[in-house]
């Protein structure tokens, strides 16, 4: 098969929609000789932040010198990215030879109504963990799919789980309450194992403490048993902060991306690092810690992809990270006029992600549709009383009238969205 080939049958999965439970990925699992068995991994849940968490945490354990294979969703640049070792995403040549491996098991599974409808993240799950047993990595960073209880990443026994945030999201699947999220999001603790928990609220973490608690396994809390102290931006789009835990105190760390969410991430990637280094016995020095984080870029989030015009990529593309975003911009943006340009998913609650958007005194808000079959569409805006666009490009040429002086251009919303502007921006 082709490159294009494998990609169209990938893709093609998606039409059975979301599915969560484990019995068909256990039993495409079984077929592949339960790859995920022979795997040193760390499972990453959460609302928002797993991406830039599992960034950091990849980037401290590549100081070590390991051999670091991610598992990561959606994708910004290209779709072989969700798959990738050190950072390098999986070639298409390997993507085809494990898709033509996996594709005869769908087949005969389809064959049969209680494993039938195999969804593409399940098949995706299941050639990631084969092509990291066969290429030897040293460690592998799991990001769950959407919950936890029920994702099909849940069928293994990490060295350390950690859940960065909770909020609300996917209430159709996880439940309309932040205890109800939290409860799925908790399901990855497994027995013994060591939990690491973000920035959270007290209900959710009662919730997963409750968890951890009934099955006997460590639970350390941001804020609490490690924290940082948030200093100041840096000259040059990023933040700096100390760390402070029981193993080490780390003073004037920085990092190369913006916005004080950004330093929860690392905080907690900070953390399990050191988990999974005790664990791992790895020989880890305070410079360690500092060349590790300063390597971590994660796109799409808060990247300004152009100094002049100033503008700047965001994929808010939830309520939690959209209230993230809107901290950001009253924290660091306050002396700046923002031209924003805004695309959703019909999914979501977009009354709610521009109510808070409009929150922001010196704002102007463009919404648009964009290619993408959930795309929140130009007429449903206008029914909101919104200037609407069919085309995104459209906006952004009206916006770059507008600005003036060092005025910042924000295009935030869905990360499908911003990974159509990015690769049409940036030419890739």
């Amino acid at each position: 098969m082709e490159y294009g080939e494998i990609i169209s049958w990938i893709h093609e999965r998606t039409k059975f929609g979301i599915r969560p439970g484990l019995t068909r990925i256990n039993y495409l699992l079984e077929q592949l000789d339960n790859p995920q068995d022979k795997l040193k991994i760390v499972h990453i849940g959460g609302t928002n932040g797993k991406g830039s968490t599992t960034t950091f945490l990849r980037c401290l354990l590549e100081q070590q010198g390991l051999t670091v294979g991610t598992f990561t969703s959606p994708y910004i640049e290209s779709f072989n990215e969700r798959i990738a070792i050190n950072g390098q995403p999986i070639p298409n040549e390997d993507l085809v030879e494990l898709c033509e491996k996996v594709i005869p098991i769908v087949d005969k599974m389809d064959e049969v109504p209680e494993l039938a409808h195999t969804v593409e993240f399940e098949v995706l799950t299941a050639m990631m963990f084969d092509y990291f047993v066969d290429k030897k990595v040293d460690i592998v960073l799991v990001e769950v799919g959407l919950g936890g209880r029920f994702d099909c990443t849940n069928v293994m026994t990490p060295l350390v789980s950690v859940i960065t945030t909770i909020g609300l999201d996917h209430v159709d699947i996880l439940g309309d309450t932040i205890e109800q999220v939290a409860s799925q999001k908790a399901g990855i603790i497994k027995e013994g194992r060591p939990v690491i928990v973000g920035n959270v609220s007290d209900e959710a973490f009662d919730v997963i403490s409750k968890e951890a608690n009934s099955l006997h396994a460590p639970i350390k809390r941001y804020g609490v048993d490690f924290d940082s102290q948030y200093l100041q931006p840096t000259d040059n789009w990023g933040e700096t902060f100390h760390f402070k835990s029981d193993k080490v105190d780390l003073k004037q760390l920085s990092i190369n991306m913006v916005g004080k969410h950004q330093v929860d991430n690392a905080s907690v990637a900070i953390e399990a690092f050191n988990e999974v280094s005790d664990m791992l016995h790895l020989p880890v020095s305070n410079r360690d810690y500092q060349k590790g984080l300063q390597q971590a870029f994660w796109p799409g989030r808060m990247e300004r992809i152009s100094a002049e015009p100033f503008i700047v990529l965001d994929g808010a593309h939830n309520d939690h990270a959209m209230e993230v975003l809107v901290d950001n911009l009253r924290r660091e943006f306050s002396d700046k006029k923002i031209h924003t340009i805004f695309g959703a998913l019909t999914t979501k609650d977009i009354q709610g992600m521009i109510k808070l958007l409009q929150s922001v005194n010196n704002l102007d808000l463009k919404v648009t549709t964009f290619d993408y079959p959930k795309a929140c569409t130009k007429e449903l805006y206008e029914e909101m009383g919104l200037i609407a666009y069919d085309h995104w490009q459209e906006a952004l040429s009206d916006t770059l009238k507008e600005v003036s002086g060092d005025d910042l251009i924000l295009i935030t919303g869905s990360l499908y969205f911003i990974s159509q502007v990015r690769q049409i921006l940036l030419g890739e």
